[in-house]
């Protein structure tokens, strides 16, 4: 436990992403089984433990520890895991560190009952850095700025192997991933054939940035609209069916409508939307079927999903990712002609020159249409971001001025600042929020943010601070977001999407901040 938890505490403070592939490495190659492929099961959030929640670390800790100075340092520190690891009075007498291998078991088998005793033999054995480690994955609250694709990038260096190869055989692996590291290292064979439906790595777009177009020929690319759902991948292949979010998530559970719309064997890459009388609906719509592990049948009824495809990256037993995108999509219409329900084909925009296009996606066809995709006719399925190949040309952001309404302390790096905000506009006399955002500001402007808030505190609800916000005395944000819906959950009666600070109004007095009216008139248009 203390070597897994000396990797994640490096991995933490290591901003470079060449800096944490090499540490992965080293603990995968340093590390016997089967600890190393526990690890790499938590890196790649593929543990899960039923009764293990963050409720029980805080009461133990409260149990432990004076509540109100339990309260109080939690409220500073701002992470329960650095919290509890920091104040836990150990006793004397405490067994010795336990083994990684040793923990996982122990939250597998142990029941709701037997569990807090267990969790705290471990915490009073381990140090400060293992009690921090064993709270991250209890919780599954890792962040440490490591994704799946990265740990999967760093594991394949051992072999050495593509990531993309790892990919293919991963949907048909469970950890502690003997067989897959005993194929890295040559003492077994490749562990292919058992994985039916393999995720493959997605493409990626970088945004088009100020003079891009001035470099670019409108006759090489093709442009299709970008729509406002999550980028999925739905694979077939041999009576076996899966559906992943971009990141190779299996989310096949929550959506098995979707699953139901697949009878070819291919490898089918496109956006992820509720439809409504054939046409793509909001995004808030589909969110009422996100997250979610099981899906009632009135869910299934009143939010139907399916997939506007973008690209076939498979058919029957072929590769189609080396071809050009011409010849993809090419294939792709052929496979999708006809139409069918809830798995369409997502249509082409004519591209004549740039001021054209750019016309045509100020004003897109659909609300939930959020820009363009441009693709290199000649470009091939490469994973990952490929400089040059496509471009994402996403629509202007919509602004408005809000008045800092309530903070709350981060995460992480951040947990020493106030980072996370609560934001509001004018409804009548009042004030309700709006949104909420943390990021968008420099360092530099979140000191002066934090000390705004420290020096402008008039309530505390928790680790919440309410911030002054009067008509004359305030903080003005200029904050752009993606889109709007309506939400009954919210006393303003919208949500934003995608909110961000766009920039600090120093300058404007909060009774000049916009009003809820200005928003209903955005959703309106």
């Amino acid at each position: 436990m203390n070597r897994f938890a000396a990797l994640l505490d490096s991995l933490a403070y290591q901003p470079q992403r060449n800096g944490k592939l090499r540490l992965i490495e080293r603990y995968m190659r340093d590390t016997p089984d089967p600890d190393r492929g526990i690890a790499l099961a938590a890196l790649t959030s593929n543990l899960s433990f039923k009764h293990a929640k963050s409720a029980l670390i805080r009461g133990l800790a409260e149990a432990r520890v004076d509540p109100v100075l339990f309260n109080l340092s939690y409220d500073y520190v701002g992470d329960l895991a650095e919290t509890v690891a920091l104040i836990w009075p150990q006793r004397p007498g405490a067994n010795r560190a336990p083994e990684l291998n040793e923990v996982v078991a122990g939250l597998e088998a142990a029941s709701k009952t037997e569990l807090p005793g267990l969790v705290e033999g471990w915490l009073d054995a381990l140090d400060a850095d293992g009690r921090w480690a064993l709270i991250k994955l209890m919780t599954g609250a890792l962040r440490i700025g490591v994704s799946a694709r990265l740990a999967k990038t760093a594991i394949a260096a051992i072999g050495p192997v593509e990531p993309d190869e790892i990919e293919l055989v991963w949907p048909g692996l469970e950890p502690p991933y003997t067989e897959l590291f005993a194929w890295l290292e040559g003492r077994g064979e490749k562990p292919s054939g058992i994985a039916r439906a393999p995720f493959r790595p997605v493409m990626l777009a970088h945004a088009i940035e100020d003079r891009d177009l001035e470099n670019l020929n409108p006759a090489d690319f093709a442009a299709e609209w970008k729509w406002d759902g999550i980028r999925v991948q739905a694979v077939r292949d041999h009576g076996e069916t899966r559906l992943y979010s971009r990141t190779g998530e299996d989310i096949s559970a929550a959506f098995p409508d979707v699953v139901d719309l697949l009878t070819d064997d291919a490898a089918l890459d496109g956006e992820l939307l509720v439809f409504r009388d054939g046409e793509p609906a909001s995004f808030n719509e589909l969110q009422q079927r996100l997250n979610r592990k099981t899906v009632t049948k009135p869910m299934l009824r009143d939010y139907p999903a399916g997939i506007r495809v973008y690209d076939l990256l498979q058919h029957g037993e072929t590769d189609l990712r080396p071809l050009p995108f011409r010849e993809r999509r090419a294939r792709l219409e052929d496979l999708l002609k006809g139409g069918r329900e809830r798995l369409d084909l997502s249509p082409l925009v004519p591209v004549t020159t740039w001021p054209d296009l750019q016309a045509l996606r100020a004003n897109p066809p659909s609300p939930a249409v959020e820009g363009l995709m441009l693709k290199k006719w000649d470009s091939s399925y490469l994973p990952g971001r490929v400089r040059g190949e496509w471009f994402k040309w996403k629509r202007d952001p919509h602004l408005v001025d809000a008045v800092l309404m309530y903070a709350q302390r981060g995460h992480g790096k951040r947990s020493s600042f106030y980072s996370d905000y609560t934001f509001g506009c004018w409804k009548g006399e009042e004030l309700v929020p709006v949104g909420k955002a943390y990021f968008g500001f420099t360092d530099e402007e979140l000191k002066q943010i934090d000390r705004f808030i420290r020096n402008n505190t008039v309530n505390s609800y928790g680790p919440v601070r309410e911030v002054t916000h009067t008509g004359d005395v305030g903080l003005v944000f200029e904050v752009a977001f993606e889109g709007l819906a309506r939400s009954a959950r919210h006393k303003s009666g919208v949500a934003m999407r995608f909110p961000r600070i766009n920039r600090l109004r120093w300058d404007k007095p909060p009774r000049d901040a916009d009003r809820v009216e200005t928003l209903e008139a955005m959703l309106a248009s």
